[in-house]
């Protein structure tokens, strides 16, 4: 099977969710999940909807019942009131128990299999290198579902094609383990996992890993240094959404405070290329025009996230989509790049919508907390123990521990922000309700073009306007014809009771 021109981008938690991946890939193309905190998401969703037809469906064919019944009795038993807290979870450490572990399993599990119902096409899911310690037990989940691809960037991933490989093939995996303050042969510098106890009888398929870069300087050393095979690339220009990487050397800032990039940031694609895999060129593709630019530039395709972030089946919740969109129409929508925004350091691209964590009056009425702990930075403390902190923590707590409370005045918390953009904001005891964090690439007004004589857009709708075939230029003989009629799905559809499936 030739690889799709077209690969949905695995946006923020849950904007990729199910439902999203499996309109795309039943279209033909590569639809995506995001992986990121799915074991906060399953766990909300569950507390939210119980379990319905679709959801049980795939929770039978998970082979070890007895974490099914955990996660079950935790989350499904006892629905949560609207307006009142969800029940949380222990934020990860390289400590915690199994029981931790096995929810991320089922979750991945879940979300890729409830992606893959009822048709036969292809779905990857999206993980973050920065995210470090659950990434062994999502991949072993998204991997027992049949996940197709593997997409991961925010870092450098060398050791993840050697992880996916273990994980097919029954082995115990080691992961390199980030410890600010610890060599590479510490002690804490690294992870282990056994995918022993959740792997049933059912051969494994071995998913294509996909690295996502910013440059071909990047891509290179992915290639030549991982442990295993690299399969392609999405090679993703800082106009993209989400976190970008930081410009190459010392950078002056925009007006804004954004980071400006130069001609050391310029891509050669020609390098990309020459690697011998297939490519796709990621950031500001909003037109059928654009997939042919890329095509011409020798990619196999496009990787599109935020046109169908704002589609009926983006995960984004819908009064904040709608409203969002309805802003777009007005030309009242900015997208800044902020340098300070992340924990992780990296460029952060945040959608300057009223009510969200990107208006400065909701930012400084939120007080500062970190208690999803995905992107928090692991350091050794003064007794050389493994310990945890985060620049969205209150400050204070944060110079405790040793960090730079000078860069992180104006840092938010990206893990509660995301999560109350996908409609599962935590509501904290005093009845506040976390604000959303909208992240979108650059070209956010191109959206509008899909609102032409219609009030929403679909994926389909998507994929029908950056279809390479409908661009006057004439490129589309480069690849094989394409179709975008969505193949039946078995089991699912529009009627369905939404439950867990939103």
């Amino acid at each position: 099977m030739s690889p799709p021109w077209l690969i949905q981008g695995g946006m923020g938690i849950a904007i990729s969710n199910w439902r999203l991946a499996r309109a795309v890939a039943s279209a033909g193309q590569l639809g995506v999940v995001s992986g990121t905190a799915i074991d906060t998401v399953f766990a909300r969703r569950l507390q939210d909807h119980g379990v319905d037809d679709a959801l049980r469906s795939v929770l039978e064919k998970f082979p070890v019942p007895g974490i099914v019944e955990d996660a079950l009795h935790r989350f499904a038993e006892v629905r949560r009131r609207a307006g009142t807290p969800y029940k949380s979870l222990a934020m990860l450490t390289e400590r915690s128990p199994r029981r931790a572990f096995d929810l991320v399993v089922l979750a991945s599990f879940v979300e890729v299999a409830l992606a893959k119902l009822g048709h036969s096409g292809l779905v990857g899911i999206n993980l973050l290198t920065k995210v470090q310690i659950p990434t062994a037990a999502s991949l072993c989940g998204a991997v027992m579902a049949g996940v197709d691809y593997v997409m991961m960037g925010a870092g450098v991933p060398t050791h993840i094609p050697g992880v996916i490989d273990d994980i097919c093939h029954g082995r115990r995996a080691t992961l390199p383990f980030a410890v600010t303050g610890a060599a590479s042969d510490h002690p804490a510098s690294s992870l282990t996992f056994d995918p022993t106890p959740y792997l049933g009888s059912t051969p494994l398929q071995h998913p294509k890993f996909v690295g996502i870069v910013s440059s071909h300087v990047l891509a290179t050393a992915l290639f030549k240094r991982s442990n295993g095979p690299v399969d392609g690339f999405v090679v993703e220009r800082p106009s993209a959404g989400g976190h970008n990487a930081p410009p190459r050397g010392a950078y002056a800032l925009d007006e804004k405070g954004g980071p400006i990039y130069g001609p050391r940031d310029e891509i050669d694609f020609n390098v990309v290329g020459s690697l011998g895999v297939p490519f796709w060129i990621g950031g500001g593709v909003t037109s059928s025009a654009d997939v042919s630019d890329a095509i011409a530039l020798g990619a196999t395709g496009v990787q599109v996230g935020t046109m169908f972030a704002y589609c009926q089946e983006s995960g984004m919740e819908p009064e904040l989509r709608l409203r969002i969109l309805e802003d777009l129409k007005g030309h009242s929508l900015a997208v800044s790049t902020s340098i300070t925004a992340s924990s992780t350091g990296y460029p952060f691209k945040v959608v300057d919508e009223i009510g969200t964590i990107g208006d400065p009056d909701v930012y400084a009425a939120r007080t500062r907390k970190c208690d999803l702990g995905y992107l928090r930075e692991a350091y050794l403390d003064d007794n050389g123990a493994t310990a945890y902190r985060c620049a969205a923590e209150p400050l204070t707590i944060y110079r405790r521990k040793g960090g730079n409370v000078d860069d992180a005045q104006s840092t938010t918390c990206l893990c509660n922000g995301l999560m109350a953009t996908c409609g599962l904001a935590q509501v904290r005891p005093d009845g506040y309700v976390e604000p959303a964090l909208v992240t979108s690439g650059d070209r956010i007004e191109d959206v509008i073009v899909l609102l032409h004589d219609r009030e929403d857009f679909s994926a389909h709708d998507v994929i029908d306007w950056l279809n390479p075939a409908n661009d006057p230029c004439n490129v589309a003989s480069l690849i094989e014809p394409v179709s975008t009629s969505p193949q039946p799905v078995v089991g699912v559809t529009d009627d369905t009771p939404m439950g867990i499936l939103s």
